[in-house]
């Protein structure tokens, strides 16, 4: 049986994708304790994903970056949190960091994975996350099991921004893009080279689509990624709406309550995706069972996931030394009859 938490924060430090898929605890804390005060707390190019989120009363913004070699702002950071008096701090991913800030700040309980300084934690899950035995939102939901409540609902939530879907709505206006049109979202990026699908591919697929469906092509892109949205841009034989780098979360997530379908790598903009129901192709790469489809896959209804063994014992991501053949194993038909599956209602909702 929980205890009756009066104040609680959840933390996630971490990347888009991981704080999307964070989500579900949000709703279930809340339905568990519905007269308590819940605070999430994210890094800033984060907040955008869980600002306007009904099941929270506050958003509370850490600048890993600002705050990494400051003692003076660490410290400020710490007594703030100490005034606001939380008495539960779900850690939903473990660092170092904010398992200190969490118990230099008092708070009572500090429910974790017990894993880089794991011991500063009053509640400790052993870790085992880098053997993907499950998703990543069941290991985000192991949690909330550990304090005694079980999760509802796993659907993923964003909010919607209305200045970002007027700014959509006059974006696909200027560009002809129409209602009635089968849009499509290609995002050619990732953290890593070894989850990207190579530029050229992804021109080929688009085109293809124009080619077959008179499609509409949206490219979008973090300002990291930029690059490669506008080379694929640049090989297209069709034109394309290409937004790369021009995007923050807010307008991601509007793009994609708008289209059919999005093609895209292993990344966070799939999780956006999943959570305004937008059916997803994506391109996994790493075998390994830690960063496998298995614990970070698509969690829509309608989603295909395009994943080849090419018989690695151990993944060096970016250190590879076969050419990323795991990516390269993956053809341009096998994405366009992906597609074709989706946009022709053959896919088995799950």
């Amino acid at each position: 049986m929980a205890k009756n938490y009066k104040n609680i924060l959840i933390i996630r430090l971490d990347k888009m994708g991981d704080v999307i898929l964070s989500t579900p605890v949000i709703k279930t804390m809340r339905e568990a304790f519905p007269n308590s005060r819940i605070t999430f707390m994210v890094r800033p190019y984060t907040r955008q994903i869980v600002e306007g989120n009904p099941y929270l009363d506050e958003v509370l913004v850490y600048d890993k970056d600002r705050h990494a070699n400051s003692i003076t702002a660490n410290m400020k950071f710490i007594l703030k949190l100490r005034r606001k008096k939380f008495d539960l701090a779900l850690i939903l991913h473990p660092t170092g960091r904010t398992h200190i800030l969490m118990f230099l700040a008092g708070i009572p309980e500090r429910v974790g994975y017990d894993k880089k300084w794991g011991f500063l934690l009053t509640k400790r899950i052993p870790h085992n996350k880098q053997f993907g035995l499950k998703h990543e939102m069941d290991y985000t939901l192991d949690l909330v099991r550990y304090i005694g409540i079980k999760p509802g609902s796993r659907s993923l939530y964003i909010s919607k921004n209305e200045e970002c879907e007027k700014m959509v709505d006059g974006q696909f206006a200027r560009s002809g893009i129409k209602d009635t049109d089968i849009v499509i979202a290609i995002n050619p990026g990732a953290s890593c080279p070894s989850r990207r699908w190579n530029t050229e591919n992804f021109a080929r697929v688009a085109d293809g689509l124009v080619l077959k469906y008179n499609a509409k092509v949206i490219i979008i892109a973090s300002q990291n990624d930029k690059a490669l949205g506008d080379d694929i841009a640049s090989k297209m034989e069709a034109g394309c709406l290409n937004l790369s780098g021009k995007t923050t979360i807010s307008d991601i997530a509007s793009i994609l309550r708008r289209i059919r379908l999005f093609i895209s790598n292993d990344s966070g903009p799939v999780h956006i995706a999943c959570a305004v129901g937008a059916p997803v192709v994506v391109i996994f790469g790493r075998n390994d069972r830690g960063v496998s489809p298995f614990r970070w896959g698509p969690s829509g209804g309608n989603d295909i996931v395009l994943h080849k063994d090419v018989g690695c014992d151990i993944c060096l991501a970016h250190n590879c030394k076969k050419g990323f053949e795991c990516l390269e194993a993956i053809t341009v038909d096998e994405v366009l009859a992906a597609a074709d599956k989706i946009l022709t209602k053959k896919v088995v909702t799950k």
